[in-house]
C-alpha cells in the first residue's frame, strides 16, 4: 500500500463519524458487546490501543461486529503492525512516526494515522504522501489553536486530534478546516465499561456522533 493510498483510506475511515473512540481495554471479554454499543450508538471506527495484553484478542473480538471497523492504535514497532494486522486490524494509529514503522505499515497494507506534533513533523510526513494524520497530543501542544496554526500554511495536511479531546472542547476542533474528525476516550468510561453499562456507552456515542463538523 503506497501511503497515497493509505492516506485515502485514513481520511474514508475518519469521515465516517466525528469521533474515534480510543479504547484502553484490560480485558477483552467485554470488547464485542462494547464495540457493539459505540456501533450502534453511530461510532463505527474504533482504536484499540496496544497498550494491555488484551489489546490484540480484543481487536480479534471487535473484529467480528458487524459494522464495525476496528484499528490497532499505540502502534510503535513493525512488530506491532505484523501483530495488529493478524489480529485483524483495518486501520493503524500511532503517537508519531518512523521510517521503520511507516515501512511496516506499507508493506503489510495497514493504512495508518502517522502521529505529529509540529509543522516539520507533518510536512516529513506529507513529504512522504501522508495527507491525513494524527495531531498528537493536541491539548498539550497547544490544542485548537496550534492546529489551526499549522494549518494555514500547511492547508494539504488533515488531522484527527486526539490527546485531552473531550465531549467540550471536540467541537472548537472539529469546526476546524483541518480536523477530519477526533480522538477521545471519554464515550468508553472504564466505570461503564467495568459495570458493562452498554446504554451508557452507546447513548455517550450517539451523544460523539451528532457533533458538527466544518
Amino acid at each position: 500500500m503506497t501511503p497515497m493510498d493509505a492516506s485515502r483510506r485514513s481520511a474514508e475511515i475518519c469521515a465516517l463519524a466525528p469521533v474515534i473512540p480510543v479504547l484502553v481495554l484490560e480485558d477483552a471479554a467485554t470488547a464485542q458487546e462494547l464495540a457493539k454499543a459505540l456501533v450502534a450508538g453511530g461510532l463505527p471506527a474504533l482504536e484499540v490501543t496496544l497498550r494491555t495484553p488484551a489489546a490484540l484478542d480484543a481487536i480479534r473480538a471487535m473484529a467480528e461486529v458487524e459494522g464495525g471497523v476496528v484499528g490497532a492504535g499505540t502502534l510503535l514497532t513493525p512488530d506491532d503492525v505484523k501483530a495488529a494486522k493478524e489480529a485483524g486490524a483495518q486501520f493503524g494509529v500511532s503517537p508519531g512516526a518512523t521510517d521503520h514503522l511507516l515501512a511496516a505499515c506499507e508493506d503489510h497494507d495497514l493504512p495508518l494515522l502517522p502521529g505529529a506534533a509540529t509543522a516539520s513533523e507533518a510536512m516529513a510526513l506529507l513529504e512522504r504522501g501522508y495527507a491525513v494524520q494524527k495531531f498528537f497530543p493536541a491539548e498539550a501542544n497547544g490544542g485548537v489553536p496550534a492546529l489551526k496554526a499549522i494549518g494555514a500554511p500547511i492547508p494539504q495536511v488533515s488531522f484527527c486530534p486526539t490527546g485531552g479531546v473531550s465531549l467540550k472542547n471536540a467541537p472548537d476542533y472539529l469546526a476546524l478546516s483541518n480536523t477530519l474528525c477526533v480522538g477521545g476516550s471519554w464515550v468508553a468510561p472504564k466505570d461503564a465499561i467495568a459495570a458493562q453499562d452498554w446504554a451508557r456507552v452507546e447513548q455517550l456515542a450517539k451523544e460523539a456522533a451528532a457533533l458538527p463538523r466544518s
